[in-house]
């Protein structure tokens, strides 16, 4: 085997012009993959800090049947407190979550004492709230980061078309779970910036605010969000907790809670999807590339080495040894277009990060471009690279390994 190596080699050498534009092919398409799925990555992870660092959570739980009917916020379907004191013992026990904060989630009218429109409040304890959703007072336009009682939040474009500007009175009105009516005046806090779209209506209010608003003698929570510690462990953490909520079921046998990662809860999950989808069909661009690369350059050397093969044919050399040949210059040929695309892209990868690319994504400006790719990543790539140059060499290593010795010796 040693030999045959020492032998695949001396012919790259032997061809040098081919072996240099063949290896300089897929180290292309190495680099190209590389950087690409680090840039979109880079992309798809910031895109989903923005959204459950500053609103949504990585994980969420409800009454089950509430995200069924969320448009309306259902009063009716909120987690009473003996549900929420089992879903604290629940957080408790699970040692990868790092945050948590209830909220409670209603309807309303929002009226300047002139003009009225409706607007969502979400009523939460500013303290939890803030460490789970890390981005949510860079939200915050105008006024104080924080929300004390007896303040409200109100959304940016809400605050444009009623005029309202921090420090003026305003009064929320919503109809509690009886159906009475009920209002309360509120100061303006701030002016807070939507993060689902232009037409985003929620505004934060304390929670005790929201349980006077709805006259709630005993606090019922509307959901509780969720931050774990690794992103990476979401899926674990979800299924955990799942696990240990599922236990709990009403009399007729049915499930009390569901529990929802944010891939569930958000339609920028589709956004994502399609950045893999887009990293996945690179991928198989690259494959193309190293494929019709490596099968060119070796038939190209089957044909100009019928002679040679006939040659090496004559003197006894078995046909498999003679496939081996081909095969193993089309694995040196996939390692080394591998190992030097992969040392390329880490460089320009790590030229991306020094040189601190700045770019705006939405509203929020002046973001980082901080590119990362797992080793795996690199790993996986070159033994792509690797086995479709190998597979790419069986079809000319084949028919050199299938020719007549006395027709090879008389080609011209």
């Amino acid at each position: 085997m040693f030999n045959l190596l020492r032998i695949a080699v001396r012919n790259l050498r032997r061809y040098r012009r081919r072996t240099i534009l063949t290896a300089s092919l897929i180290v292309t398409g190495v680099v190209f993959v590389s950087v690409f799925v680090a840039v979109s990555g880079s992309f798809k992870n910031m895109m989903i800090g923005q959204i459950t660092d500053s609103f949504l959570g990585h994980i969420q739980i409800h009454r089950k049947g509430y995200v069924a009917s969320i448009d309306s916020l259902p009063l009716t379907m909120n987690l009473k407190s003996q549900a929420v004191k089992k879903i604290d013992e629940a957080i408790k026990g699970i040692p990868e979550i790092e945050a948590y904060s209830p909220r409670i989630k209603f309807a309303g009218m929002f009226s300047n004492f002139v003009e009225t429109t409706n607007i969502k409040i979400n009523g939460v304890y500013p303290e939890k709230e803030i460490k789970t959703a890390p981005l949510f007072l860079s939200r915050i336009r105008e006024g104080e980061k924080i929300i004390k009682k007896g303040e409200i939040l109100v959304p940016e474009l809400l605050a444009k078309g009623m005029k309202a500007k921090v420090g003026d009175m305003v009064v929320v009105i919503a109809t509690n779970k009886d159906g009475s009516v009920n209002g309360k005046q509120f100061r303006v806090g701030g002016i807070l910036e939507s993060v689902t779209g232009p037409g985003g209506r929620d505004g934060y209010i304390h929670i005790e605010d929201a349980t006077e608003i709805l006259r709630m003698d005993n606090m019922e929570i509307s959901e509780i969000a969720i931050r774990i510690k690794e992103f990476s462990q979401l899926h674990e953490t979800h299924n955990k907790l799942q696990d240990m909520l599922s236990k709990e079921r009403t009399e007729q046998g049915k499930p009390i809670f569901e529990v929802h990662t944010w891939e569930k809860l958000s339609p920028f999950y589709n956004v994502a999807t399609m950045i893999d989808m887009m990293t996945f069909f690179i991928k198989l661009m690259l494959v193309a590339i190293v494929l019709i690369s490596i099968m060119n350059v070796m038939i190209m050397a089957v044909y100009e080495r019928v002679r040679e093969i006939g040659t090496i044919a004559a003197i006894g050399t078995l046909p498999g040894k003679i496939l081996s040949m081909f095969v193993i210059e089309g694995f040196c040929l996939g390692l080394i277009g591998a190992v030097i695309g992969s040392i390329l892209g880490g460089a320009i990868i790590f030229v991306i990060n020094f040189s601190e690319i700045t770019f705006n994504f939405g509203r929020q400006k002046g973001l980082i471009l901080s590119t990362s790719v797992n080793p795996n990543d690199f790993l996986v790539i070159s033994v792509i690279v690797i086995i479709v140059s190998v597979l790419a060499s069986l079809q000319p290593a084949f028919k050199a390994s299938r020719m007549d010795p006395v027709q090879a010796l008389r080609h011209v």
